[in-house]
């Protein structure tokens, strides 16, 4: 009996070796993807570079753009949608991966944490019901907003070099004259990487 799982294991180890990037290998990330707030919606992209801390594990540092058009609370018309406005965030990253028998398709989890430089709410005044003869400077409702830390959490998977991921990015919440704006969204990207190993050795 011994034997037999000792061989079973034997098996499994070299089976996940197979499908596995290279150990000590860095690899880079270019990640494109639609950004989605609490309302509106916006475009993201995505640098990510990478070392493989084993087979099936990586660590990277991500850089994120994303342009969005989110919902606002403003005063007692209720809640608007700002103008798009850029935010940038800095990860530090984790990846595990998972063999699932394919040659080549390599299914994940991951998590980050790191800081977002927020974008400032701007508002068009004329595009709200009430405002519309509105003209000049007069027409733009705008809010300094701070950077904010916060955390990443993501699954996907990956197909040769191409990658399919959906994201949640954790941003803490925006306090304006006693508003509260969300800032988290969620995200779906494509992409693809060069380095790393390939899947199949």
């Amino acid at each position: 009996m011994k034997k037999i799982l000792v061989a079973l294991a034997i098996i499994t180890g070299t089976f996940q070796m197979a499908q596995a990037q290279e150990e000590g290998k860095f690899r880079a990330g270019l990640d494109f993807g639609y950004a989605i707030p609490d309302g509106g919606g916006g475009i993201s992209i995505g640098i990510e570079p990478k070392y493989n801390l084993s087979d099936n594990m990586n660590i990277g540092i991500r850089f994120e753009s994303a342009i969005m058009a989110k919902n606002v609370p403003f005063g007692d018309i209720g809640t608007v949608e700002s103008k798009l406005a850029a935010s940038a965030s800095y990860l530090g990253t984790f990846d595990y991966y998972f063999s699932n028998g394919s040659s080549s398709f390599a299914p994940f989890v991951g998590a980050g944490v790191g800081y977002s430089a927020l974008a400032n709410v701007e508002i068009d005044l004329t595009e709200i019901e009430g405002f519309e003869g509105l003209e000049g400077e007069d027409t733009t409702a705008k809010a300094e907003v701070d950077g904010k830390f916060g955390g990443l959490i993501r699954a996907g998977f990956e197909v040769g070099k191409v990658r399919l991921a959906a994201s949640y990015n954790l941003i803490g919440k925006s306090d304006i004259e006693g508003t509260e704006i969300k800032n988290s969204y969620f995200g779906i990207s494509l992409g693809f990487y060069v380095g790393g190993g390939k899947w199949k050795k």
